[in-house]
């Protein structure tokens, strides 16, 4: 009687042993597999500033570096190539395999740009070249119609020229666009690849929102009646 006592015993400490190991490593495994949420910010953010900073070894090539003319991007095509505005670029040449991601590749030509004899063109420079998934967001352009009409209409793009995004005649202009993915100024503003229109004439000036800022569709808190413009151009007295 006393031998089986034990033997019980025993499978009863193996089977609460088991239990609470199994329970143990059942909670782990659902701590592992949680993904926390975060919540968005409230109220008003500054964009994330350190990425303009990604790029700036390239300034002061970008400000000695000649213009090629025979090369040159233009907004109208930057536009193009995108489905709306704000849309990430279509990928607009053949693209060598197409079950890669593009980390592998995309990057040989877009983390620094450069001319590629291939394209007879220089690459645009990716602001985000450390998001290594590229054909998550950008697609390979294989038409451009649509498949059925419908009425959606691309946003008219922001103008560029003197004055149109200045706040105040004379001010730096202020930034069209949204600033998530796109923090690295340098990337599309300047450098051989840079769109005509909007290339800048000082990229050695490194921190560019030191001086234009993010523009918004807000009202403005002051009072406007107490501020009028004497002038309609610098020039004019």
């Amino acid at each position: 009687m006393k031998k089986r006592l034990v033997i019980i015993s025993f499978f009863v400490i193996i089977f609460i042993a088991f239990i609470t190991i199994w329970n143990f490593s059942y909670r782990e495994g659902l701590e592992e597999a949680y993904t926390p949420i975060i919540e968005a910010p409230s109220g008003k953010v500054i964009p994330l500033e350190s990425g303009m900073f990604k790029r700036s070894d390239f300034s002061t090539d970008y400000v000695n570096l000649p213009v090629d003319e025979d090369h040159q991007r233009f907004l109208k095509d930057y536009y193009n190539n995108r489905a709306f505005l704000g849309a990430p670029p279509t990928i607009p040449h053949p693209v060598a395999n197409d079950h890669s991601v593009g980390g592998n590749t995309c990057i040989q030509c877009h983390q620094d740009g450069g001319f590629v004899e291939k394209y007879n063109a220089y690459a645009p420079i990716t602001p985000h070249p450390e998001m290594i998934n590229c054909r998550q967001c950008h697609v390979e352009k294989k038409t451009d119609a649509t498949f059925k009409p419908f009425a959606f209409n691309k946003e008219t793009p922001p103008k560029v020229g003197v004055g149109v995004n200045n706040a105040l005649i004379g001010t730096p202009p202020m930034i069209p666009h949204q600033l998530e993915m796109r923090e690295s100024c340098i990337s599309c503003h300047a450098g051989p690849s840079a769109p005509k229109e909007i290339r800048t004439t000082h990229p050695e000036r490194i921190n560019c929102r030191q001086c234009h800022l993010p523009k918004t569709n807000e009202a403005p808190i002051m009072d406007e009646s107490a501020f009028k413009r004497s002038f309609k151009t610098t020039d004019e007295k």
